[in-house]
């Protein structure tokens, strides 16, 4: 087979990126040890966004004390290379920081998100590169600005602030809902973040208000952008209040690992995700990957797999699920269980092509 590229999204709650990408190579040096297995981390802006820019790009990374979701303390990273700050909002304001019990958007908070910005411009960086994703919030991105007053202007409002007039913003992030209404952040992201249908109302009438708002003091309004209803809203913020630039989390990733060069003599691209159906093809890492292979053939792998046809007329060609279908769910989710069913699955792709 020669040289095969693995770039498989995190299995979430069971593998990361990587360890999903290692059990693949696995599979296949186990019976072609000749094989160039070429691994690439991935994320789509998400969890797991920090982890696979640095392994691309490298740089340093920068521990900051800051508030998570509810305003308790925590130790986040963000990423410094030269100029450019990379930022995993999940680290700081992420639905992973919190309990099922404690999730409740009403009252979570992004502020952590806008004390990370505030470092990076303290320490010099001229372009902050946020990947949107996994968030806990609601609430619009007003935390984030809020912090960013609290720390640039503790005494005055969002015009006094000087500090950000030289600084570029890009969001990246594969969400193009609209802020508000029935594809908005509230109605289509705040029940698996913890809200009710009486919140959902509560919140996406609260977005309304504050895009309104935000609409006079500016003169124009950006709720309706590709991308406002990312993170809860949060795209919303960098679009409406810092002039930010939307971009494609895959897109951003790939770039900075020189993708195309890397598919230059590969015979094979293995990519994958925890669950593959119909909304794969709207955005999602592996259609992503499909796009960008030009004509080397995409292998699609999942733990679930629904609308295997729809799937294999996008462009995959082979669409296999890694998990029999009698395994029970909690063994499904067992990692090394997920490990021992990648690395057999990958190897029957092989095998069968």
């Amino acid at each position: 087979m020669g040289k095969i590229i693995v770039a498989i999204d995190s299995f979430k709650g069971c593998l990361t990126s990587a360890e999903a990408n290692r059990a693949a190579a696995e599979g296949i040096l186990s019976q072609m040890s000749e094989a160039e297995v070429i691994q690439i981390p991935v994320s789509d802006g998400g969890e797991g966004w920090l982890e696979a820019v640095y392994s691309a790009m490298g740089g340093r990374m920068q521990d900051v004390l800051v508030n998570d979701p509810l305003m308790r303390p925590i130790v986040a990273q963000y990423l410094i290379n030269g100029d450019t700050a990379v930022i995993e909002m999940a680290k700081a304001s992420g639905l992973t920081l919190l309990s099922p019990e404690e999730r409740n958007p009403m009252v979570a908070t992004s502020y952590g998100i806008g004390t990370l910005v505030a470092d990076a411009v303290r320490k010099g960086c001229r372009h902050i590169i946020v990947g949107l994703g996994g968030s806990a919030t609601s609430d619009c991105g007003m935390g984030m600005l809020q912090a960013i007053i609290d720390s640039f202007a503790p005494h005055g409002s969002w015009g006094d602030i000087q500090a950000l007039e030289d600084v570029r913003f890009t969001i990246a992030t594969d969400v193009r809902n609209p802020l508000c209404g029935e594809k908005g952040a509230a109605q289509v992201f705040a029940p698996q973040k913890g809200a009710t249908p009486e919140m959902v109302i509560a919140l996406d009438e609260r977005a309304r208000r504050f895009a309104e708002e935000s609409a006079l003091r500016f003169g124009y309004d950006r709720q309706e952008m590709p991308g406002a209803g990312a993170a809860g809203g949060l795209g919303y913020a960098f679009l409406q209040y810092l002039n930010a630039d939307c971009r494609s989390g895959i897109d951003l990733l790939l770039d900075a690992v020189r993708f195309e060069e890397q598919l230059t003599g590969a015979s094979l691209v293995i990519t994958g995700e925890g669950s593959a159906d119909r909304q794969t093809l709207m955005g999602k890492l592996p259609f992503g990957i499909l796009q960008r292979a030009n004509d080397v053939p995409v292998v699609l792998i999942a733990g679930r797999i629904k609308d295997h046809e729809s799937l294999l007329e996008a462009g995959f060609s082979q669409v296999m699920c890694i998990n029999p279908p009698d395994l029970p769910l909690e063994e499904a989710m067992n990692p090394e269980t997920a490990k021992r069913n990648i690395a057999l699955t990958i190897l029957q792709a092989i095998i069968t092509r």
